[in-house]
């Protein structure tokens, strides 16, 4: 390996060491929510946003050392679509606290980043070198630097159904014990000659910690809309992906499409995706419904990477281990 394959190796350890401290210390964040202690959540998440930016740094130079010291650009087999991934979705995190205060998401987003990267440098780690000559052509730039961005968003749209799911939850448990109370206090107003209480929709109200918690997150509605967004941007890319790939397979194997592994899975994430923006925009499926379809998108893409890539025997097994 090249000296610089090595301080690319050693960068990214260096980016995992900044997350885990980053992780170490929204946690703590999260549990200066539970114990309404302010001062300890605010030095919390500067050491948290300020980690990770050293993260994303550091993380940014070893992509980059990686693709000097291959040669090449830095996404030609799975350890590295998995550093690059993984960039693509912190930057998506720290992008969205522009104009709003998503830190809430820094826990669930930096915790897969460095679980995903502890998989890469342990188990997908290749060296850096070529790449075979089916890979050699400009579409591996094009076709498979989108599918990164792409599984970036949807990663971080994922997480954002999955805080949804929670936050409904709370929303629904919320309201069911203000009209329970409500019911039982109009006995007396209505003996007393006041209106009954109405039930209203508090944002994940409570007193119990996890309630604390929950208030500090937008309601589930807005949690939706931008999972939706992130879902819309990430679906065009996977689009284009697919796209991509089918003009490159012309020219490398003769055909468009042969229903390999790779393309029937790449075709099946498209198509739950399309299903997602086609039901929330025609009948109404917002809500659980909407989260569950984008979830069950990104299960998808997980196993049209790891399944597909690992298990499977198909003209796209370069981008395996080897």
């Amino acid at each position: 390996m090249t000296d610089l394959g090595q301080l690319s190796t050693l960068l990214v350890y260096g980016a995992m060491a900044a997350y885990a401290v980053a992780l170490v210390a929204f946690a703590a964040d999260l549990s200066g929510l539970r114990t309404r202690a302010p001062e300890a959540r605010r030095k919390a998440l500067g050491i948290a946003m300020t980690t990770t930016k050293l993260g994303v740094v550091l993380h940014l130079a070893g992509v980059i050392t990686r693709g000097i010291a291959a040669g090449r650009v830095p996404w030609a087999n799975m350890y590295e679509f998995s550093i690059l991934a993984t960039l693509v979705a912190v930057g998506i995190f720290l992008g969205l606290q522009r104009g709003r205060d998503m830190r809430f998401l820094g826990t669930f987003v930096v915790g897969p980043v460095l679980l995903l990267l502890g998989v890469a440098v342990s188990v997908l780690f290749v060296r850096a070198d070529g790449v075979q000559p089916a890979l050699d052509s400009y579409w591996l730039v094009i076709h498979v630097s989108i599918a990164t961005i792409a599984t970036g968003v949807l990663t971080v749209a994922a997480v954002l159904s999955s805080l949804q799911l929670v936050q409904e939850r709370a929303e629904l448990r919320a309201v069911q014990r203000e009209a329970e109370h409500a019911a039982e206090r109009e006995p007396e107003l209505v003996t007393a000659g006041a209106p009954a209480a109405k039930a209203t929709t508090p944002r994940g109200a409570g007193t119990g910690r996890a309630s604390r918690l929950l208030r500090a997150m937008p309601p589930s509605t807005e949690l939706e809309r931008l999972a939706f967004r992130l879902n819309a941007v990430g679906f065009m890319l996977w689009t284009f992906t697919i796209v991509a790939g089918a003009i490159w397979a012309e020219h490398a194997w003769g055909r468009p499409w042969g229903w390999d592994p790779k393309e029937t899975w790449s075709f099946i994430v498209w198509a739950v995706y399309a299903a997602y923006l086609h039901s929330r925009a025609t009948r109404g499926w917002e809500g659980r419904r909407a989260a569950y379809l984008s979830i069950l998108g990104f299960v998808c893409v997980l196993a049209n990477y790891f399944l597909v890539n690992l298990l499977f025997d198909s003209l796209h097994s370069y981008s395996g281990l080897g």
